[in-house]
């Protein structure tokens, strides 16, 4: 595959070094634990709604929509679709929720519900989640570089995780806001880019690109049936409603956003704008898939006969785009990859503060204690990402384990929150229990696919979307049962 021009090696390296540049100047004013968990609550909602539209969109959706769309169709779209009910949600309920408690932590008030454990809980599957999420995205994004680059897919990821960690570690969460608003801006340019070029190298105009792709059903949204094995409309729909009811509503990364802004209003305005633009932007990730489909199509001597559908993109960004553009999109790749990893490093870190630290070991820690834990645990949560993601270099597919890991860390996390809120007489046992069989039960789906021989009967029959649909629902529905026969066997003594 051809590399890019020195060119754009050029614009590449100098996003990179204004990222770091950006992180030590704003990285003055961090001087609390407050400032560097919240950014003094002071940040305006246009740029926390960019910061969590730039959280939201990863490498992996830069890289892997268009591969989507390419390979097959748009059903992976609806995802999207379910956004606007679950923003809606998040304002309406979420957002005043934590704003009225005024805490950092997103997962204080499931002590008060049920208990230590909860709490926990709650914060280990997070930090073992954002760790397979970091690996996963930083592996990704070095394997798709690398042959553009010519840099080696370590080289990559080595390079990705310094320069987060050392931005994240001097500029704290304002850093990491600010630092997303320019990366925010920085993404939508590149994927508008491509749009635009691929309607000029069409032979015949962009008409072309629709023609085919109706010819070949390429905006299908999946089929309508009520199948659950398969990936049809209703289960990426289902899907998308559960995965965005917990970003919204228990993500640390998005809680903490909460925090930051300056008012309530603002919060809820950060929330819609995040979300209303994540769906027209992935509509461009998948548009571009199908653009490129239809560009490949006509000209099909331009893509080598062994490239597969995930490496469509990266082959157009090195051979199909003018010199000095291939680097602006290398670094809106590179952007929405450090965008999230440097969320998920700081809301890390802040856990690990608020949840272990002053809850088990020191309670009455002074601030700057709690600023010296706050950078120590921004450098080893940094540096365990970066280690996840050498490590995935040994696994077969790291988006497979990602999904299979994300599944069971995070799984119940949504069942046990919505338990404390629908349920005010649950209790202890009953979510402690429910937990226990939701937990089961993602397990048995997220491993048992893999399942041969005598084991291979009891298989999931469900389609992996399925799996945090039905281990939330479990945790919350065995949680209200185990709460309601604990009602009425006390009621009858």
């Amino acid at each position: 595959m051809k590399t890019l021009a020195n060119i754009d090696f050029v614009i590449l390296l100098l996003y990179l070094a204004s990222m770091v540049a950006a992180g030590s100047i704003i990285g003055r004013r961090n001087r609390t634990p407050d400032h560097f968990m919240s950014a003094g609550r002071s940040v305006p909602g246009w740029a926390v709604g960019l910061s969590i539209f730039g959280t939201y969109v990863s490498s992996i959706s830069f890289l892997a929509l268009p591969g989507k769309a390419y390979g097959s169709n748009w059903n992976a779209f609806v995802f999207s679709l379910s956004i606007p009910f679950a923003a809606w949600l998040a304002v309406r309920y979420f957002v005043p929720f934590y704003r009225q408690r005024g805490e950092v932590s997103a997962y204080t008030h499931l002590e008060r519900r049920f208990g230590p454990w909860a709490r926990t809980y709650a914060a280990i599957c997070y930090l073992l989640t954002q760790l397979a999420r970091m690996g996963a995205i930083m592996y990704l994004l070095a394997l798709a570089l690398s042959p553009i680059t010519g840099w080696s897919i370590i080289s990559l990821i080595l390079l990705t995780g310094l320069i987060v960690i050392v931005y994240t570690l001097i500029g704290g969460m304002e850093a990491v806001i600010w630092t997303d608003v320019m990366q925010s801006i920085i993404l939508i340019c590149g994927a508008s880019i491509c749009v635009f070029i691929l309607f000029l190298e069409m032979p015949q105009g962009f008409i072309q690109i629709f023609q085919i792709a109706n010819r070949e059903d390429k905006f299908s949204l999946g089929s309508f049936s009520l199948n659950l094995s398969d990936s049809t409309f209703w289960v990426v729909l289902i899907y998308g409603l559960f995965i965005n009811l917990q970003n919204f509503g228990i993500d640390q990364s998005y809680v903490q956003r909460y925090a930051a802004a300056r008012t309530d209003r603002e919060a809820g305005k950060s929330v819609y704008l995040g979300a209303m633009l994540y769906l027209p932007i992935s509509a461009f990730f998948f548009f571009i898939g199908t653009q490129l489909f239809a560009y490949y199509t006509v000209r099909p001597e331009l893509l080598p006969a062994e490239t597969t559908s995930d490496h469509v993109f990266p082959h157009f960004i090195a051979t199909g785009l003018p010199i000095g553009i291939g680097g602006l999109v290398i670094a809106a790749i590179f952007a929405s990859a450090q965008s999230t990893i440097s969320s998920s490093i700081n809301c890390s870190a802040t856990l690990i503060l608020c949840d272990i630290y002053r809850r088990y070991i020191r309670p009455g820690v002074s601030e700057r204690e709690a600023m010296f834990v706050l950078r120590a645990a921004t450098l080893i949560v940094g540096i365990a990402g970066t280690l996840t993601a050498l490590a995935m270099i040994q696994v077969k597919s790291a988006l497979d384990a990602w999904w299979e890991l994300a599944g069971i860390f995070s799984g119940g996390m949504l069942g046990l929150f919505l338990l404390g809120i629908i349920s005010r007489h649950a209790k202890n046992a009953a979510a402690a229990t429910g937990v226990a069989i939701g937990v089961l039960l993602i397990c048995w789906m997220s491993l048992s696919p893999s399942w041969t021989g005598d084991m291979a009967h009891l298989r999931s029959p469900f389609h992996k979307f399925m799996v945090i649909v039905i281990g939330t629902l479990a945790v919350l529905l065995v949680g209200l049962l185990v709460s309601r026969l604990t009602s009425v066997a006390n009621n009858k003594t």
